[in-house]
């Protein structure tokens, strides 16, 4: 949680808000791109049933990304019905170690990405010679 706080908190224009019971969200100028859920009735645990309450979640591009994101072999994204149709992945607390920081990075920028200015979003693309497209290679 400290990486991605630090790495939220490195994109332009990112501020945190942090709830009552310690709940972090991160926004750009004033939307938000990622955050930390409480608990809720459409994420439960598969053992025991119980509300989950350590589950994070990320705007991504758009739907065919979400997808992508789904289908990785090691089954840390998930989604529930209350995200159907809607552009992000959630993901366990725990489940941020099977990434390592890069990738964590690039999940936050996408993130970040999504709800930036235009103006905003090609400037950081630019200075860090970023294709301008979702998933593009480097300049």
């Amino acid at each position: 949680m400290a990486d991605l706080d630090a790495l939220a908190l490195a994109m332009p224009q990112t501020t945190k808000d942090v709830s009552d019971d310690g709940r972090r969200s991160y926004l750009v100028q004033g939307k938000l791109f990622c955050c930390h859920r409480g608990r809720r009735k459409d994420a439960l645990d598969p053992q025991t049933g119980e509300r989950l309450d350590d589950v994070l979640m990320f705007r991504v591009a758009d739907l065919e990304i979400k997808e992508l994101m789904l289908a990785d072999d090691r089954s840390v994204f998930f989604t529930t019905p209350h995200f159907e149709g809607y552009p992000a992945v959630l993901l366990r607390i725990p489940d941020l170690e099977a990434l390592d920081r890069d990738e964590l990075h690039d999940l936050v920028a996408e993130a970040w990405l999504t709800r930036a200015q235009k103006r905003v979003a090609k400037a950081w693309l630019a200075e860090h010679e970023v294709a301008d497209e979702p998933g593009g290679d480097p300049a």
